[in-house]
């Protein structure tokens, strides 16, 4: 697994061991800033600038790769010992310790965001058949986390239904055992 693009790119980023994390194929994580670089409702700048989540962030690959291309600030939310040694590893490694913060707490408790304000875009690539990102989006709206056009990014098991209504949707991509959905959280139709 690797770093895809940006200041960092061809950095190597490391798992923890055993199957408690399931990182994002580097393919699949190409696919998608690939596809926000070029959709007209995100674009080449996009990244610049953005204040970002990754949450169940694992690795930190879908953060450290915003950070990567440009974003300002990430905050990485996970409570596996094991995926926070390896995630604080990952983010040495990439020279991002000035502009990530690790949460080490479970995303459906996490507290609200207080008074920084909202982030830009948020990651969700929760485990699988649980349930979690309808969850753990509640919680970032009822927390100050999200505003109306907070870029929502969600990965879920391709068997799984989507995360958010249809009309709502910007993206809904499969690759091969995984879905990609994207949408603007207060915003109520695809434009």
């Amino acid at each position: 697994m690797r770093i895809i693009a940006g200041d960092c790119r061809g950095r190597t980023l490391r798992a923890p061991p055993g199957q408690t994390t399931r990182p994002t194929a580097d393919r699949v994580r190409q696919a998608l800033f690939d596809t926000l670089a070029h959709a007209p409702w995100a674009g080449v700048d996009i990244m610049r600038g953005a204040r970002v989540m990754d949450g169940f962030a694992g690795t930190g690959a879908l953060g450290l790769e915003a950070l990567s291309r440009g974003a300002a600030s990430a905050v990485f939310v996970e409570r596996d010992r094991a995926a926070l040694r390896t995630l604080r590893e990952n983010v040495a490694t990439c020279g991002m310790g000035d502009r990530a913060v690790i949460r080490a707490l479970d995303m459906l408790r996490l507290p609200p965001r207080g008074v920084a304000g909202p982030v830009d875009m948020v990651f969700l690539d929760p485990p699988y058949n649980q349930d979690l990102p309808v969850r753990a989006l509640s919680v970032l709206d009822r927390g100050g986390w999200l505003h109306p056009t907070t870029l929502v990014v969600v990965e879920t098991a391709a068997a799984e239904p989507a995360p958010v209504a249809a009309d709502r949707l910007l993206l809904e991509r499969r690759h091969g055992a995984a879905c990609l959905y994207a949408w603007r959280h207060g915003v109520d139709d695809a434009t």
